[in-house]
């Protein structure tokens, strides 16, 4: 275990997911490192949280799904923290929000997406409730689909709750005056607009998705349009 590789097991620690040689080392290193301290502190409270809110038997096709969901997503290299004058900004490693989105599909009893890196914490802890709450439906499905020019979709949906969990990403970056348009279309091909995006994202979807047969990804002007741009650059059968 490398000085660089050290920062990236506080996830795994927080799961008890290190082997036993790992763990020893990793809370040697803990007794000297205020970063990772406190980061194994704040994800344990995340994931009780989690686990308290959303908590659910889980079914027996969770472990694939949950494999499947991880291999969806670009590791990235880990965030080694410097230490800079002034109030700290708080970065989750990819690898630790990685984890732990893998544990609260555990909880919630459903695989298929992992959370982005934390950003806003208030903002994620309220995202990661959503999406566990899409997840734990006992009609909840994943669809996986690839973005012309390359990228993928993925989007987790309940037609119960009649929400969903769209996730895209590696989508090649449009000229400044394109953006990406996700849409819902009916079996009649009645197009719903679900918002815009300029790159990568994972967004919670109220509604639109009752009745809904296909998930479609164009590139429009700056500003969307009211019906998509053919051809699209991605259609999602969601059946």
């Amino acid at each position: 275990m490398t000085e660089p590789d050290v920062h990236t097991l506080t996830g795994p620690y927080v799961l008890d997911a290190l082997p036993e040689d790992e763990r020893v080392r990793f809370e040697a290193h803990l007794t000297e490192c205020t970063f990772c301290s406190t980061e194994v502190a704040e994800l344990r409270t995340a994931a009780v949280k989690l686990a308290t809110q959303v908590s659910t038997p889980p079914p027996p096709a969770l472990k694939a799904n949950v494999m499947a969901a991880i291999n969806d997503v670009r590791q990235l290299p880990p965030q080694v923290p410097v230490v800079e004058p002034g109030p700290r900004v708080r970065r989750f490693t990819r690898r630790s929000v990685l984890t732990l989105a893998a544990a609260a599909l555990a909880v919630a009893a459903a695989g298929g997406v992992a959370v982005d890196q934390y950003r806003d914490r208030t903002a994620a802890e309220h995202a990661n409730q959503q999406m566990a709450a899409v997840l734990a439906q006992p009609d909840a499905r994943t669809v996986h689909g690839t973005v012309e020019g390359g990228g993928q979709a993925t989007v987790v949906l309940s037609t119960k709750a009649d929400k969903s969990v769209v996730v895209l990403r590696d989508l090649p970056k449009l000229p400044a005056d394109h953006t990406w348009q996700l849409w819902m279309m009916d079996p009649a091909n009645k197009a719903t607009s679900l918002g815009l995006t300029d790159g990568d994202l994972t967004r919670v979807i109220n509604g639109s998705t009752t009745g809904m047969a296909t998930f479609g990804l164009t590139i429009e002007p700056t500003g969307g349009s009211p019906t998509p741009t053919l051809p699209p650059a991605a259609l999602v059968p969601l059946t």
